[in-house]
């Protein structure tokens, strides 16, 4: 179905389980020129890697699409890596993609889930954030996401969150009417039934029945004012706000140096969380 477009180097670096991981691309034609980077860090946390990518240029039918992820798991990495592999596939395959893409992105979202939770046995109970960026032929951005990985887009000057994290206390309502309670205990951040810092999530079996998968989805013209954008896990987001973390990348041309530059200031900023960030930088 896609064929994939030309890219500068990549290179990966394997740790356990999981990985740690940089790299770079460039799209090769489409209206706006579109470079990348991305890098990858584990945290301090004794548990092996659990953070997941994906940046690509691919062409499918004639378009190049830039389709670019992060996937933050929990209780383990084998859900963000079933995302990894299928999440983008059956966005693509969504009959609707080209005529309404934001039903086709939800539809797969959901179907993606629950093909999941089929899963379980070969999975395991755990389960992922997703926050997933598609730019078809430079010009139209859709960004998609569950959980509180997050995407901002550097655009007129200014700052914009492209995406919604989705905050148990945010959804308090939503998860107490399905019978469920969210606590401050243990920790100091709200968890769905004191587990989960998150009210919406891929996967996550023993909570399913008080959690949505379904994606809040944004959608923005890339014109000459956009300058780049940012994804990234909540190990950078943490530590960092919006107007920090596009400060700092645009100063970097390189949007590989700018993406090393991120996870190294989180480290800085004693980030302990696993650290995965990817700039996309545009030009006219």
């Amino acid at each position: 179905m896609a064929r994939y477009c030309c890219f500068g180097a990549s290179f990966s670096e394997f740790t356990g389980h999981g990985s740690t991981a940089s790299g770079k691309g460039k799209g090769c034609h489409g209206q706006v020129k579109v470079c990348y980077g991305y890098n990858l860090v584990r945290g301090m946390t004794n548990h092996p890697m659990e953070d997941y990518h994906v940046a690509n240029l691919v062409d499918v039918k004639g378009n190049e699409l830039g389709l670019f992820a992060i996937f933050d798991g929990h209780l383990g990495d084998t859900v963000p890596a079933y995302l990894q592999k299928n999440l983008f596939p059956n966005i693509l395959k969504e009959e609707e993609f080209w005529t309404h893409t934001d039903r086709a992105i939800t539809k797969a979202y959901e179907k993606t889930d629950q093909a999941i939770l089929s899963h379980t046995p070969d999975l395991g109970q755990g389960g992922s954030t997703a926050v997933t960026a598609i730019l078809v032929n430079g010009r139209k951005l859709w960004v998609a996401n569950v959980g509180d990985s997050r995407a901002v887009l550097l655009k007129g000057g200014e700052p914009i969150q492209m995406s919604i994290d989705h905050d148990p206390n945010v959804e308090r309502s939503v998860i107490e009417n399905r019978g469920g309670f969210v606590s401050n205990m243990p920790g100091d951040v709200p968890r769905v039934c004191g587990q989960l810092a998150v009210s919406r999530a891929f996967g996550d079996r023993n909570l399913k029945s008080l959690l949505r998968s379904e994606p809040d989805i944004k959608v923005e013209d890339i014109d000459h004012t956009a300058e780049l954008l940012v994804l990234a896990s909540d190990g950078l987001w943490k530590v960092m706000n919006n107007k920090e973390v596009v400060d700092l990348a645009k100063r970097y041309k390189d949007p590989y140096a700018a993406a090393r530059q991120l996870t190294a200031e989180a480290l800085k900023r004693e980030s302990k969380d696993d650290i995965s960030c990817i700039v996309i930088r545009f030009k006219a």
